[in-house]
């Protein structure tokens, strides 16, 4: 994810003349690299989900002032309760997963070290039912955030890919978007964005758009492949 404003997402759901009501993101890790920053700023209402404790003080702080913004400092899982999460900075992930971008792509073998726990819900108790952008970053739980899910967002980002690492819960949460509606509008090094056919409209050049970066995302998928092979 970006570190900066002026995010993909806000950049380009600005060029479709889409203005969301309610945004909501789960996995922000620090202020700066909220993918929903800029909707933060220009005063929509926003609900933020993280369950790390150092980040939830950073973001407490930094939104301190802005009355549009709610904070769940809880992970979203696919049960309620306590859960384990690994602490890898913006790649922490739940411990139980078989699949992360920290295991695939930086080789991380587990340290029990690295463990803690936090309280985990699923995300149907956040959800108001009201939200039209949701984005998700959560290392590989992505699946449980809308398997859970009230609403039937315009916009959906999650953390789909990156590097040598395919989403684990990739064939569920396809089937999901064909279910309700959805197709891909775009893709980035990391996310797959899904847009609602009866309120997006994806065009020709949108379609040309994702086809090049889908090319090279199998390009990079496979020289990660090799590289790892040939160390």
């Amino acid at each position: 994810m970006s570190t900066r404003a002026n995010k993909l997402i806000f950049k380009m759901t600005v060029r479709k003349g889409f203005l969301p009501a309610h945004v909501a993101e789960v996995g922000v890790y620090r202020p700066a690299a909220s993918n929903i920053y800029d909707f933060i700023q220009a005063g929509i209402r926003c609900t933020l989900v993280e369950p790390d404790p150092a980040s939830i003080e950073h973001i407490r702080q930094c939104f301190a002032a802005n009355q549009n913004v709610t904070l769940h400092p809880v992970a979203v899982y696919d049960t309620n309760g306590k859960l384990e999460l690994i602490h890898r900075g913006a790649s922490t992930f739940v411990a139980n997963l078989a699949s992360s971008p920290a295991i695939v792509n930086d080789g991380y073998t587990l340290d029990h070290r690295d463990k803690f726990t936090v309280e985990a819900t699923t995300f149907d108790r956040l959800d108001d039912g009201t939200i039209d952008l949701l984005s998700v970053d959560t290392e590989g739980s992505e699946w449980f955030v809308i398997k859970h899910m009230k609403s039937r967002p315009a916009i959906i980002s999650l953390e789909t890919h990156g590097a040598a690492y395919v989403n684990h819960y990739l064939g569920e949460i396809t089937a999901w978007m064909r279910q309700n509606n959805y197709r891909v509008w775009y893709k980035d090094k990391t996310d797959s964005v899904f847009a609602r056919r009866d309120r997006i409209a994806v065009t020709f050049t949108d379609t040309l758009r994702l086809a090049s970066m889908d090319l090279y995302l199998a390009l990079r998928r496979q020289r990660k492949k090799l590289q790892r092979r040939w160390r």
